[in-house]
């Protein structure tokens, strides 16, 4: 499990990016919502390490293996933030049964934007902001956790921006403009 270190003596508000499902597109308008957040989740099916990379730059990220992804990432992690203990898993079918102490889970794979509160957690999947599939929209999310309480807001992103944060996309980047 990590345990996040607060930044200063007393903090009460933390900001968090949670996104998913990138499959190594980082577009410049996600990049943009993650600007000012704390911290970031990615539920998995990053691809690249580079993604990673840009991700870190921005601010502290904790990432998850996908089914996708061939990099050496950890299947599910345990993160306490703010006093809020965060499950991170990239498939919603390998969340485990028992989930004692568990504030949130957050999860990804199915592209899908999902939000629901059981049982006092909060389960979570910011849905895809990579790759358009399935006919379905992008979607990312940012959860603000504040004095014990815990908020999400959901972010629809466009479906225009073609605009790519990924070295090994900017010859895809040069076509398309």
């Amino acid at each position: 499990m990590f345990h996040v270190e607060r930044k200063n003596e007393r903090m009460i508000f933390l900001k968090i990016g949670i996104i998913s499902d990138t499959h190594n597109v980082l577009r410049e308008e996600v990049v943009g919502h993650l600007h000012g957040c704390d911290y970031i989740i990615h539920a998995g099916d990053v691809c690249k390490e580079e993604v990673i990379n840009r991700l870190n730059q921005i601010t502290k990220t904790f990432v998850v293996r996908g089914n996708n992804d061939l990099l050496d990432l950890p299947d599910y992690l345990e993160i306490e933030m703010n006093q809020c203990l965060i499950y991170v898993v990239h498939d919603k079918r390998n969340i485990p049964d028992k989930l004692a102490g568990i504030d949130v889970v957050i999860y990804g794979h199915s592209h899908r934007y999902e939000q629901e509160e059981r049982e006092g957690v909060l389960f979570l999947n910011p849905g895809s902001c990579g790759r358009r599939r399935f006919h379905l929209g992008l979607t990312m999310a940012v959860l603000y956790l504040e004095d014990g309480y815990i908020s999400v807001e959901r972010i629809e992103i466009s479906q225009e921006d073609m605009k790519i944060s990924s070295k090994q996309d900017n010859r895809l980047r040069a076509i398309r403009n």
